[in-house]
């Protein structure tokens, strides 16, 4: 392919952006007349918020396009981020922050007469992801584009993100997400750049001219995927890089034939039966229609972007070889995981390469993150479903597996059960793919996300390969990003970290430290004391706005927001406030201080016992806050429908983080980081990155309780009966007794029987175990608070020391270790513009 004449291309537009008051107000008005077709005075605030996303969107997109040519021209090694999630949250407050406009911004609708934070709160939260894997995903992006790293980013453009949760008589009730109702400022379609995704039919064998065996795939049907690419800026540097995301799409939408002899339905089936891929995120995959839509998805979003990477290559290059060199490409978990056998059928089949020259490419251009220790969350697929959708694919894996289970017997020679636990295909009961045995295959690293996390997959879930590849796996504890969970979400303490130690920690978190000294300043205390409690005014009026339910800012804002599962034992906390009830009605513990107990979180909709939890902490709720003898000692809530948007408005207000999953189950957890870098104090278990957390900070600012990841299979290996937790502790009696009797369930007994008897027979997550541990624990957090002085060092001295949690450490480490990609600094062009 030849090459294109740089000196003959020129250089992008050069288009000068005023960010003065005056000139951001101008360009406003012309977006609602040239975007909204509407003028001021009728103009609503949908209209303003659309407008100033078109006003910011401009200058990220000149960004970008400078971006895009530098990349372009220095033909720079690139990271390609496959993730089935993302959790980007709104984006016009941090594209106004990364852009260093917030000021001007603010000021220019202020005197349109509009607060920037109602424009702000106009617009939809994305649910482009399920929990912490499509927040992390964003982060990353953040962060790539923070430290000048080229990259893509490629997801699915769901129409429907994840539900949208409302409460009704204390059950989650799900809701679509209709967060494409008024249109995506941020996006930008590419009807023009179409990929051919196959599906199904059968596979040919032949040779070519030269005599070399081929296979071709000849499908039954195939779908359209179209680009939609949302520009990510970096902060503080002029660098974006673009999330790519697909729309599936029929090769025909409309069948006229069908049409004109009346049959209207017909007329559009393949348009209905293709756009259903991209339609939901996760459809119920209980069904076997559901598995295989699920299925498809996977396969239609690393096909696209594999074809478009490839595109992006042949713009420069033309020796497939160095196709390694271009690209690295990250799996975030085991949904992408079939690119290494769709890169193989892409090389092999479509580029005519043999085997192990294809084989070479493929495993130096994969690497692979592993997010899960549940051996029931390592995706696998039945042999008949893949085979029928993939025929090709299922070739190409049964190939791998052959040459690869020929390494293992070299190496383990008659070790068969060895063999079975590695191989591709898992031959219990009906014959499965298993999706992680083919990116510990297919990837040149494997890395877990928190130094227990990576510990514990070398002893367990991928202890074989571990032992066959020690060099394949390192640790890359996960990080957040400070732009948008302090800096955005928390811009009262931003501002105090700023005026006491600079600016700079918003780029470089390590700079947290020298906060250090500043635990020891009483005006320096006292000012960010009141900066908490504004920050739990504003979650209260939230509160009171969505729940109906008044609490008191003053309380200890004891906080547990996350998805809604067993293993991160949101029915603990539960257990605890029942026991803090009985003691208060009782008479005891009368001097310990009130506490107001939030959650938030979604259950999966087909997960009974998780629906339950939450129908629980809604009925103890109801029984608590309207019991006279408490008299507001204890509030509980549940806040509905926990999103990144909700979540920039309950991190900041925390003064307990409750991070108390089941030791060895929670393979890092964010959140945690969240809470701890907006000042709250942390009760956890020793799980997850809260070991590490807890390292930074120091034992004598982490609440810890608890078994540990080694005390936890030891007691269940020597006849853990949680009946005998029941039986040995009144307390504990009595609180699972007044659930079990419909105390909290307006005397339906029957309501939580599921619950209690998985708590009593089964608790496979070790509840009854730590309950009395936890409780403890708690008094000494009561302590603790009761010491407002004590307490506010501990909050300072804990986010001070929280500087290694940033994405931008993490992204760095994946640069250095695993990706091999340096920097590649954006220079925007210098301009006449006068600034105000």
């Amino acid at each position: 392919m030849d090459k294109i004449d740089k000196s003959a291309t020129p250089s992008p537009p050069i288009h000068c952006f005023d960010n003065s008051v005056g000139v951001i107000q101008k360009d406003l008005i012309e977006k609602l007349f040239s975007m909204r077709a509407k003028f001021p005075e009728i103009a609503t605030i949908k209209d303003y918020y659309l407008a100033l996303s078109y006003v910011i969107r401009d200058r990220v997109l000149h960004r970008w396009i400078h971006s895009a040519y530098t990349y372009f021209y220095q033909n720079s090694r690139t990271v390609v981020y496959l993730s089935a999630e993302y959790l980007l949250g709104p984006q016009l407050g941090n594209n106004i922050i990364n852009l260093g406009i917030w000021d001007s911004v603010y000021r220019a609708v202020a005197e349109l007469g509009f607060p920037l934070e109602e424009l702000l709160d106009q617009e939809h939260d994305p649910g482009l992801g399920n929990g912490g894997l499509g927040r992390l995903a964003a982060c990353y992006m953040d962060s790539m584009a923070t430290l000048q790293i080229p990259a893509f980013g490629y997801g699915i453009r769901y129409e429907f993100g994840i539900f949208d949760q409302v409460i009704k008589d204390g059950w989650q009730v799900e809701i679509t997400d209709k967060w494409l109702r008024f249109g995506n400022p941020w996006e930008i379609a590419h009807p023009e750049r179409l990929y051919e995704v196959k599906f199904g039919g059968h596979t040919e064998a032949f040779h070519d001219e030269m005599g070399n065996f081929r296979v071709r795939w000849v499908p039954e049907h195939m779908v359209l995927g179209t680009p939609f690419d949302t520009p990510i800026l970096g902060y503080g540097v002029e660098n974006a890089i673009i999330l790519r995301l697909w729309r599936a799409e029929a090769c025909e939408s409309f069948d006229f034939q069908a049409f004109n002899t009346g049959n209207y339905y017909k007329a559009v089936d393949q348009k209905i039966i293709s756009e259903n891929i991209t339609k939901v995120l996760y459809p119920n995959d209980e069904p076997e229609v559901g598995r295989r839509l699920r299925l498809e998805q996977q396969y239609f979003f690393i096909s696209c972007s594999l074809q478009d990477m490839m595109r992006v290559f042949f713009q420069k290059e033309n020796n497939l070889d160095r196709l390694p060199d271009k690209f690295v490409v990250q799996l975030n978990d085991t949904h992408p995981a079939m690119s290494i056998a769709e890169m193989m059928r892409l090389l092999v089949d479509d580029y005519d390469l043999d085997w192990e020259r294809a084989w070479n490419i493929t495993t130096r251009l994969f690497a692979y993150t592993n997010h899960t220790l549940l051996p029931e969350a390592l995706e696998t697929w039945s042999v008949p479903l893949f085979s029928r959708l993939l025929p090709r694919h299922i070739e190409i894996i049964n190939e791998i597996n052959c040459r690869f289970l020929g390494e293992v017997c070299r190496r383990y020679p008659g070790d068969q059960e060895r063999m079975a636990r590695m191989s591709l295909i898992g031959e219990s009961n009906e014959k499965q793919v298993r999706m992680a045995n083919l990116a510990c295959v297919g990837s040149h690293s494997i890395n877990g996300v928190a130094a227990l996390h990576t510990d514990l997959l070398k002893q367990t879930v991928l202890k074989d390969f571990y032992e066959f590849w020690p060099a394949k796996f390192s640790n890359k504890t996960n990080g957040v990003t400070p732009r948008r969970f302090m800096a955005l979400s928390n811009p009262g303490l931003s501002d105090l970290i700023s005026q006491a130690i600079g600016d700079g920690w918003i780029r470089d978190l390590d700079q947290l430290i020298g906060l250090e000294p500043f635990a020891e300043d009483s005006m320096f205390r006292t000012r960010w004391a009141a900066v908490k409690h504004q920050c739990k005014v504003l979650l209260a009026d939230m509160i009171l706005k969505e729940t109906g339910i008044e609490v008191d800012p003053v309380t200890l804002f004891d906080i547990q927001v996350k998805r809604i599962h067993e293993y991160k034992r949101q029915h603990l906390n539960v257990l605890n406030i029942i026991t803090q009830y009985r003691r208060i009605k009782q008479g005891m513990d009368m001097d310990v201080p009130a506490r107001t107990f939030i959650f938030g979180g979604k259950a999966a909709p087909g997960y009974d016992l998780a629906k339950r939890i939450i129908r629980l902490i809604n009925g103890v709720a109801e029984v608590v806050n309207h019991d006279p003898d408490i008299n507001g000692r204890i509030k509980v809530v549940f806040y509905p429908d926990f999103n990144v948007k909700n979540a920039q408005r309950i991190y900041p207000a925390a003064d307990l983080s409750e991070q108390i999953s089941t030791a060895g189950k929670e393979a890092s957890g964010t959140g945690n980081m969240k809470f701890a870098l907006n000042g709250a104090l942390t009760i956890g278990t020793l799980d997850g990155a809260n070991v590490e957390i807890r390292e930074a900070v120091g034992p004598e600012n982490f609440f810890l309780f608890g078994l540990t990841a080694d005390q936890v299979p030891a007691m269940k290996q020597s006849g853990y009966r949680p009946l005998d937790y029941y039986e040995g502790n009144a307390e504990l009696r009595a609180v699972i007794d007044m659930i079990a009797g419909g105390a909290f369930s307006r005397g339906d007994a029957g309501m939580f029987a599921p619950l209690v008897d998985s708590l009593l027979y089964k608790d496979k997550f070790m509840v009854l175990a730590d309950y009395a541990a936890y409780v403890e624990c708690q008094e000494q957090v009561g302590t603790a608070f009761a010491e407002p002085d004590q307490w506010l060092r501990m909050s300072i001295l804990n986010l001070a020391r929280m500087g290694k949690f940033s994405s931008d450490r993490s992204i760095a480490e994946y640069c250095r270790d695993i990706w091999h990609v340096d920097p590649v600094p954006v220079i925007m062009p210098a301009t006449d513009c006068e600034t105000e």
